[in-house]
């Protein structure tokens, strides 16, 4: 096995996961692909870990053959979890077609994971083949790095790798090319893997599991109080994150309980979308006939699911300390939103006035009907031009005292605004699928990215 390479930061390889012992996973061997083809390399992402200076064939060694880190992971482990799904219980799922890889610390000392997604069949695919499409690999992509920019907690797509194989699908044209994501996240224990214990009544891995993530995703340790403080902390974690999704005007489309990260950071991209105008009932999967998780209905699912880890606690813990917990929730989000949507305008918070401004922001973008986009590309530093009939008059009003956080110096605010609408993405893929040109999509992601340093 090969040393890794001489870096700035050298990598801290772990294997924290295996504390909790091998109930909480199956020990699997990641598919063999007939081609191993290097379509993206995160090399932004790469030197936090200190892996940017792996060459391409060494990456390809450990992102397509998925040879172990040396110092980490033996072999791949598929994490074991139950979930809510749209609000049905099923304790059937798990890692279908993605494996926790490897774990290493980055330059913030912070625990990271590397998780796949495509990486073949585990004893919790069901009927599936354990493979991703690679216009499922591109939309992960351009979805993390949009949210990226927007200031949303997101996990980041760390390396896509073309796989050579040819996939049927029933909801996109087939055969489709397949690939194989890896992303690099803090951490993938989901609310769905706390419901498994719950459901299997393990008091004791539930215990482990609580002190595992108080340890590593908050740095705290555990006792007695462990249960009621982690989910202070999920619920904290989780307000921010729905209001940075409206912010964003993100609409995620599956926000079931094994796709919530108790770290707070979103990930698993599947039919995702951002909503072109302020519509809360807009939704990003075409399964999603109830509008279950529209747009506007992102804060109340979410907290929903915090209160399924809540009931998941219980088995380690009094219900009134959860119950104080919880109840937080809705304390949080309302600052959190203003917080977040007067970071994207570009003005600095004043108080008990951000409210306010906020509400008024919001009717104007429903009345107006205004792209989010543009309005807030136009608006980035507190000044909102007349409009037809003019639905921002009183967000103006409001938003008079308030001071710029940020100048409009950076190039980006010389250009045109930057989206990540579906018509966009369809024709990236378009140009990919019909003519093998990847250049419009590193393209769009440079666009996006200086989208992120114009806003940072």
């Amino acid at each position: 096995m090969a040393d890794f390479p001489q870096a700035s930061i050298p990598p801290r390889p772990e294997r924290a996961i295996e504390a909790l012992g091998d109930a909480f996973y199956d020990v699997v061997e990641p598919a063999r692909f007939p081609q191993s083809i290097l379509r993206w390399r995160n090399d932004c992402a790469a030197s936090e870990v200190g892996l940017a200076t792996l060459s391409d064939d060494e990456w390809l060694a450990r992102f397509a053959r998925f040879e172990p880190l040396p110092g980490s992971l033996p072999a791949p482990l598929a994490l074991r979890y139950h979930g809510h799904q749209f609000r049905q219980y099923n304790p059937e799922i798990g890692d279908g077609r993605g494996f926790l890889y490897a774990q290493l610390r980055d330059d913030r000392d912070r625990l990271m994971d590397f998780g796949t997604k495509g990486s073949g069949r585990t004893p919790w695919s069901r009927f599936g083949d354990g493979r991703l499409t690679l216009k499922g690999a591109m939309r992960e992509l351009l979805a993390t790095e949009m949210l990226e920019a927007l200031g949303v907690n997101t996990s980041r797509t760390f390396s896509i790798v073309e796989t050579g194989e040819a996939l049927d699908r029933n909801d996109e044209p087939s055969p489709t090319r397949g690939a194989v994501l890896t992303r690099l996240s803090h951490g993938h224990i989901r609310i769905g893997t706390f419901q498994r214990l719950a459901y299997l009544r393990e008091a004791e891995n539930m215990a482990a599991l609580t002190d595992y993530c108080l340890r590593h995703f908050y740095g705290e340790e555990g006792g007695a109080d462990a249960p009621a403080r982690l989910l202070g902390h999920v619920v904290d974690r989780t307000s921010t994150l729905a209001a940075s999704y409206m912010a964003a005007g993100f609409v995620h489309g599956v926000l079931n309980t094994d796709n919530i990260n108790v770290s707070g950071e979103s990930f698993d991209y599947g039919p995702w979308r951002f909503a072109p105008s302020w519509d809360p009932g807009f939704t990003a999967a075409y399964f999603d006939h109830a509008g279950l998780y529209a747009f506007a209905r992102q804060p109340e699912a979410i907290h929903w699911n915090c209160m399924q880890l809540a009931v998941a606690l219980r088995t380690i813990s009094d219900a009134p300390p959860l119950i104080e917990a919880l109840e937080r929730f809705g304390d949080l989000y309302p600052p959190a939103v203003a917080r977040a949507i007067l970071w994207r305008l570009g003005v600095s918070p004043r108080g008990a006035d951000d409210l306010p401004l906020v509400e008024a922001i919001e009717r104007g973008l429903r009345e107006s009907d205004a792209p989010i986009d543009a309005f807030f590309h136009d608006s980035f530093g507190g000044i909102i031009a007349p409009c037809n009939g003019d639905a921002f008059a009183e967000a103006r009003e409001h938003l008079a005292p308030y001071a710029p956080r940020k100048e409009r110096s950076h190039p980006h605010w010389s250009g045109p605004p930057v989206s990540m609408l579906i018509d966009e993405v369809e024709t990236l893929w378009s140009a990919i699928d019909q003519r093998d040109d990847w250049q419009p999509l590193y393209d769009k992601v440079a666009a996006v990215r200086g989208l992120g340093e114009a806003l940072a």
